[in-house]
């Protein structure tokens, strides 16, 4: 039994060591096929947009007066703020940010009409979700426009109120901050996707494929066998990426760099079950590429990359869910700039889990249909 099981391994260690050598030692001069250039343009009209048509926020109103009733009133009608809780006290404001309920908390403070009616500035506080910097500036934007909009209404007689804001997770509020980590998960993905893509295909076209019938390899041996060095390469660019990220543009991690990995691992085996079926279906590495080029496209523009995924339609929305990407990227963001502790990503986890579970299996039942 246990010379079965080294003999076993002994078999994929081979294999792993093959596909390292086909990996490193490819000039890697690919040629870059026909991208469907109808649904790239319907995915950057509906998808890439920096426009706001939507901002959730939160409202911590310990004023209970006519005129903060009359100020929400403004918020709440002026159809782009969508007010998602209402809160009894500050505590409540760090569960609501980091929870992704409100992109924005907005805070009255208690002797907010009494300091009106005495002529007084009264501030109120907004406090930003900064992770996505482009979103939560225009959140900022649309507020301010609302405060200028009721000191001209309701408060001509009065002192205009202030605003105090305080961004979370970005306070130099710059757009690298959002950008950056996001990378990590991001171009990780396209190089993994194509290598596990090409792997069986490129076997196929250089005629090796067929001799995998005379060998003691196994569906299994194959899938895993190609499937690790694409993982393995997948975590070095994450590696390479995070080291520019935190010592060159020193943005700092916030959060575990073990959890980080965790995450990485779990969204690039993930990707890895996508490129393998890929590669098993296509007949070629001409198809295999045009099969991987016409997805990096829309997991890109689906994944809250360069918009967020609240502000799609909803029909897109739904078809983020089968989008690794879009966890990945939740996953780095919270973990690096928010501290996330597991219990606060685990649900990332979740959907990667099940792509896992029905793209590896599948990869391996199409291998068992050609090797049989």
């Amino acid at each position: 039994m246990i010379q079965r099981v080294l003999s076993w391994f002994q078999y994929l260690a081979v294999l792993v060591r093959k596909e390292f050598l086909v990996i490193f030692s490819d000039p890697a001069n690919r040629i870059v096929l026909f991208a469907p250039v109808l649904i790239q343009s319907l995915l950057f009209g509906y998808a890439a947009t920096y426009d706001v048509n939507r901002v959730d926020y939160a409202i911590l109103d310990l004023s209970h007066s006519q005129t903060a009733t009359e100020f929400v009133a403004k918020l709440d009608g002026s159809g782009i703020f969508q007010r998602t809780a209402t809160l009894e006290n500050s505590q409540q404001i760090t569960s609501v940010i980091n929870n992704r309920e409100a992109l924005a908390v907005i805070t009255i403070p208690q002797d907010f009409e009494q300091k009106l009616t005495q002529q007084q500035a009264s501030p109120i506080q907004v406090i930003v979700d900064g992770r996505n910097s482009s979103t939560a500036g225009a959140a900022g934007s649309y507020i301010a426009s609302i405060v200028q909009q009721f000191n001209q209404q309701r408060l001509k007689n009065t002192a205009p109120l202030n605003i105090e804001t305080r961004i979370w997770y970005n306070p130099n509020h710059e757009s690298r901050w959002g950008i950056m980590p996001s990378l990590i998960a991001a171009l990780s993905m396209m190089q993994t996707l194509l290598l596990s893509s090409l792997s069986v295909a490129r076997e196929r076209e250089q005629g090796t494929f067929d001799q995998l019938l005379v060998t003691p390899y196994t569906p299994v041996h194959i899938m895993i066998g190609k499937a690790l060095p694409p993982i393995f390469v997948g975590l070095i660019q994450s590696t390479i990426i995070f080291l520019i990220i935190l010592f060159w543009f020193q943005i700092p991690m916030q959060g575990s760099i073990g959890l980080l990995y965790l995450g990485l691992i779990s969204f690039n085996v993930a990707v890895v079950g996508v490129g393998l079926s890929i590669s098993a279906i296509a007949l070629n590495m001409q198809q295999a590429m045009f099969f991987t080029f016409l997805l990096i496209m829309p997991l890109m523009l689906l994944s809250g990359l360069l918009t967020p995924v609240q502000n799609m339609p909803q029909v897109l929305e739904i078809a983020t869910y089968i989008n690794p990407l879009r966890f990945g990227i939740d996953l780095v963001l919270r973990v690096y700039l928010e501290g996330a502790e597991f219990s606060q990503v685990k649900y990332d986890f979740v959907p990667m889990i099940i792509l896992t579970c029905i793209t590896l299996p599948l990869a391996t039942w199409l291998f068992r249909n050609r090797l049989s």
